[in-house]
Parts: C-alpha cells; structure tokens; sequence
C-alpha cells in the first residue's frame, strides 16, 4: 500500500460534515492539510484541532470553490506553505430542495457552481502542481444522487451526475500523466448537510461521515500502479439504495 506520510492535500468543504472527517483521516495519516472552507472560521477550527495533534500539520484558508481567481489563490499559497501538492479532495457541495418550479435560476446556477463548476476549476487550478509530484490523486465527492432520482433535487441531481461524468473523463484524460481521478458516490451520512435540513431523518439509515472519510484513505493508499475510477460507500441501511 502507499504510505500518505509527507504527503500534501487540499480538502475543499473541509470545515464540517465529511470534509472534516477527510482532513482528521489525512492527517492520522501523516498527511499535511489544507483545509479550504467558504467559511474561513470553520476552517480555522479543523486546522487548529488538526495542529494541536501534530503541530505544523494543517492550515486553513477561506476558498469559494466556484470563483476561479481564488482557486488560483489557493495553490499559489499551498506552494508557499508546503512546497507542492499530491491529493486535491473537491468534497465542498450544497443542494436546493424544492420543486423545479420553485428553483430559481440563481440557485440552480449556485448548486451547479460549487458541485461541478467547482471541482473542474479547482481540478484544473491543481494540474500544475501535481505535475509537479510527478502525479498525484484527485478524488471527487459525488452522491447516490449521481445514480438514482427522487423528487425535488433536480439541481443537485444534475450537479452529481455531472460531476461523476467529469471524473471519468478525467481519470481517461489524465491516468496517463499518473493522475488518478476518483468519484466517491457517498451514500447518507450523519451530517449537517442531511440533519439540519430534514426533520425527522432516521439517523439509523445514515453512516458515520468517518467511515467515508476511511474509503478516502484506501484509496489513497491503493499501489500506484491501480487506480480506482469510481467507489460506492453505503450505510449498511441506505434508504437510497437498494
């Protein structure tokens, strides 16, 4: 297995739910993290927790994902701070839930920005520097929303099933060049994302944002010689999926 020791990574959505998850996961592995946030205070308190394990092994950054001049911004300072990069996890999402007629084209437009806009810029912003390294992984937090629809989330729907098109096209584009590019379809977790906005949620039929995150790290570790396109994590009780 390859060890993560040393290593550089940027978890985008990094200050809550799974992306926190990811960024504790990295960093017991030895790895150096970069926790991007839009909301730069969440950031800060992963990047301090993560620093009072092993001092010097996080920071954090304030980072709109869908705003191509701050992903520049970004591996310009991850450059500066770590000397280069070899994981790039695109884990920042939102999602509007309501009937089509309801959306507005601003939101569509807002789900569409973080959820896909995001990891094609952010991806694209990284090449040189994982180039760099020679290579390195890219691993895209997609959904069961990329396999399967229910009822008013079209916006989030299109997003996921986008974004699992994009890194398939990209683990073809770049596998060649040693970048391994992974959509992760992560069934329901026990998240803000879920909890806060759905009442009444089965917290039974949802799995521990950790358990994911442990998806990441196998991957991440697989030989280099082996790259996996596309990985499904479910709660043994999904209500997504059968």
């Amino acid at each position: 297995m390859t060890s993560l020791t040393g290593k550089v990574a940027v978890v985008t959505g990094g200050g809550s739910g799974l992306g926190a998850a990811i960024s504790r996961a990295l960093a017991g592995h030895g790895v150096r993290v970069v926790v991007a946030d839009i909301r730069e205070s969440s950031a800060r308190a992963i990047a301090d927790e993560l620093n009072t394990r092993t001092e010097g092994s996080a920071i954090a950054m304030q980072l709109d994902v869908g705003n191509a001049a701050s992903a520049t911004g970004l591996f310009d300072r991850v450059e500066a701070e770590f000397g280069g990069l070899d994981i790039l996890v695109n884990n920042a999402g939102t999602d509007v839930t309501a009937p089509i007629e309801e959306i507005s084209v601003d939101a569509f437009d807002r789900v569409l920005s973080t959820n896909l806009r995001g990891p094609f810029i952010l991806t694209r912003a990284a090449l040189p520097a994982l180039r760099k390294r020679n290579g390195g992984d890219v691993i895209n937090i997609a959904s069961t929303a990329a396999r399967r629809a229910w009822p008013n989330a079209s916006a989030y729907h299109a997003s996921k099933w986008g974004l699992v098109g994009l890194s398939h096209a990209l683990h073809a584009e770049l596998r060649g060049e040693r970048i391994r590019v992974c959509a992760l379809l992560a069934g329901g977790m026990r998240t803000p994302f879920l909890i806060d906005r759905f009442e009444g949620i089965d917290l039974d039929t949802l799995q521990d944002p950790a358990n994911v995150a442990q998806a990441v790290i196998a991957v991440l570790q697989m030989p280099a010689e082996t790259v996996i396109p596309e990985l499904m994590v479910l709660p043994r009780r999904e209500s997504s999926w059968p």
